[in-house]
């Protein structure tokens, strides 16, 4: 070969090896930079630390919009949580105090309520509320007498309250909430503005067959009627309750027996659970609660028990003294489960609020409630 040809060949060869070795260098670089790459978020701890805690306070905020969007708004009646319908009424609350001595039993009218307020009186005995709005009853009582905590309870309502008088000093106390009343006993002191406005015979009747004071009986369209002689408004009304539908059968818990000590065995208010039926049975002290009129027992969608300070007055007659506002524990019972929480209520013209105990408000189920007020919580057994 000649030399010129020798010497183009190691040129040739020079810049092929050359060529190789920059491409070698350029894709070790390559990698070397990818790797950096790789490694860079491992060591950003804080950054993965605040994209956690975003996390949690995303999935916090959609938890709480989820509970939300359970709630059940709309064209429905403040009690019950039904849409208004013609067999949904959607009537002013009317809150009718309710005997419930031994003699008065079994009461008429209860299982047309869409709530019953239950709270200890003077002797040991207990009284009741019915409150009547979605549903109509022929027969209402027996109608008893007022007493302040029974009236400030009945208040959160806004409701037509019904009473058979009071003690003398009550008409001033119940005069003083600003509170529609029906009565056919009046304030003889004059102290009040409270007159007889509702009339026996013509809004509500004695029944022959029993003895006062167990023996006063109305109807929600005598009571409806009386209203509206009297000029009050029967549309309106507040109400404590959110609702939700009902948890499907099988989410639905075990929680069957419940007893609120009131004071005394005969007294005691106990529910059974139906799990299919998904409501809660009445009974008072070991015997179940029926309506007089129709031997229908006394079913409720929810049972709640609130626990607040109650105690003897002192007074010559043993009224009691319950607190009504502030705050305290509470039990609420739907869906064969028991959610433990607070009541919350700031004055006596004002709804309950119902929560949980992380602070979110309880939904419970459509339907009616009942509502039990004990001094302790060691007196709901479950």
């Amino acid at each position: 070969m000649k030399t010129g040809q020798k010497n183009a060949v190691f040129v040739r060869i020079l810049a092929i090896t050359l060529i190789a070795l920059m491409s070698s260098m350029l894709l070790f670089s390559f990698a070397c930079k990818k790797e950096a790459v790789t490694e860079e978020p491992k060591i950003d701890v804080e950054e993965t630390t605040t994209t956690s805690a975003s996390k949690d306070s995303e999935e916090t905020e959609t938890t709480k919009r989820s509970i939300s969007e359970l709630e059940i708004t709309g064209n429905i009646n403040l009690l019950t949580g039904f849409e208004i319908s013609d067999s949904v009424l959607n009537t002013r609350p009317f809150a009718v105090m309710i005997n419930n001595a031994g003699e008065a039993r079994p009461q008429s009218g209860l299982n047309k309520a869409d709530c019953v307020i239950e709270v200890v009186d003077e002797g040991g005995i207990t009284r009741l509320i019915g409150i009547f709005s979605s549903k109509d009853a022929e027969v209402v009582g027996p109608i008893r007498s007022a007493r302040q905590y029974y009236a400030e309870m009945s208040r959160m309502f806004d409701p037509v309250y019904v009473f058979w008088g009071t003690y003398p000093e009550g008409y001033k106390i119940v005069d003083n909430m600003d509170m529609d009343v029906l009565t056919p006993l009046g304030d003889q002191s004059g102290a009040s503005s409270i007159t007889a406005n509702m009339a026996e015979g013509k809004d509500a009747w004695r029944d022959s067959t029993r003895v006062a004071p167990h023996n006063a009986y109305s109807s929600t369209e005598k009571l409806k009627a009386a209203a509206e002689n009297n000029g009050y408004a029967i549309d309106g009304g507040q109400s404590p309750f959110s609702f939700k539908l009902d948890a499907s059968e099988e989410k639905r818990g075990t929680v069957s027996d419940i007893k609120i000590d009131f004071s005394v065995a005969s007294f005691a208010s106990d529910f059974k659970y139906d799990k299919a039926l998904n409501n809660y049975k009445k009974s008072t002290g070991g015997k179940e609660d029926v309506d007089r009129e129709t031997n229908e027992n006394l079913y409720f969608n929810n049972v709640i028990a609130l626990v607040t300070d109650i105690a003897n007055s002192g007074d010559s007659a043993g009224h009691m003294i319950v607190r009504t506002t502030g705050n305290g524990k509470a039990f609420f019972f739907f869906d064969g489960n028991v959610v433990e929480g607070t009541w919350e209520r700031t004055n006596i013209l004002d709804p309950m609020v119902f929560k949980d105990s992380a602070g979110n408000e309880v939904l419970i189920n459509r339907g009616s409630t009942y509502i039990g007020m004990i001094q302790g919580a060691d007196r709901v057994i479950y």
